[in-house]
């Protein structure tokens, strides 16, 4: 029998609201180590809002979300709302985030690569270039032309790509993208597809913090309305609606379903992703 994976994250009952208005009303998931996971739903229904307690940025009302440390031997789940600013740089060294409107910084590709290995690592410019050719290169990026490239002279499609290697030059366990092909023409969804197709089924390489090896299976939680993402990646799918989990399970099982608040969502589905990428 197969052994089954180990556990990345953990949502516990959460609950978070705004202005008296509850977005979040008893999330339960738990998403395990190597794990492709597309968080889906309408507008408003807290996709982001669940992304970013994931990513400590939020902290929850009620409930808990435990992530892996893989700082630790044998990658215990931590509870992000015990930890210190101190404690979660440490376990956020292992995590990336590709912003859906990239996030990039004033200055050139190669200062956006550099930054995160230079003040987490602590790695000089004689170990962080080899680092960003090589990611470059992942994103179908030639290093020479790109490197010394100003973030404003950057198109679209290049400043995702751009966006994507600098989470890259981390060597990241666990990636999180929030509506990762948001302002790109179709063409250039489908590259991007692959490309998050082919960035999660890389394996992270042995970086070693604290004398911990990561060599692990990398996780990827992916936020989206992009049916096409979902039908070429094939995801597992979590559906959001009303401030908890709809639905979970396969893409075909998702698109097949006859839930009287999935359909409606797939038929809208084309027209939000549009009305984010303004196609």
């Amino acid at each position: 029998m197969k052994t089954p994976a180990p556990r990345e994250i953990v949502v516990e009952d959460l609950h978070r609201a705004f202005g008296g208005h509850a977005v979040l009303a008893g999330i339960d998931l738990t998403i395990s180590r190597g794990e492709l996971v597309a968080i889906v739903g309408g507008s408003g229904c807290g996709k982001t809002v669940l992304l970013k307690h994931m990513t400590a940025h939020f902290m929850p009302d009620r409930g808990r979300v435990l992530v892996a440390d893989h700082e630790t031997a044998g990658s215990p789940l931590r509870n992000l709302s015990g930890l210190s600013e101190d404690e979660l740089d440490r376990i956020r060294v292992h995590w990336a985030v590709v912003y859906q409107k990239n996030a990039l910084l004033t200055g050139s590709v190669y200062h956006n690569l550099a930054i995160w290995p230079r003040e987490v690592l602590n790695l000089g410019d004689t170990a962080i270039r080899p680092r960003a050719e090589r990611a470059l290169r992942d994103v179908g990026l030639e290093p020479g032309e790109v490197m010394s490239s100003d973030r404003d002279s950057l198109s679209g499609g290049m400043a995702k790509r751009v966006a994507i290697a600098r989470a890259l030059v981390m060597d990241p366990v666990l990636v999180f993208y929030d509506e990762p092909t948001a302002g790109l023409d179709p063409e250039m969804c489908v590259q991007i597809h692959d490309l998050i197709g082919e960035t999660h089924a890389a394996r992270p390489g042995s970086l070693r913090h604290a004398g911990v090896d990561t060599d692990v299976s990398r996780t990827s939680v992916v936020v989206t309305h992009d049916t096409e993402l979902l039908r070429r990646l094939r995801p597992r799918i979590v559906m959001l609606h009303a401030g908890r989990v709809r639905f979970d399970g396969s893409f075909d099982e998702f698109v097949e379903s006859k839930d009287e608040h999935i359909r409606p969502y797939l038929a809208q589905m084309a027209f939000l992703h549009a009305r984010l990428t303004g196609n």
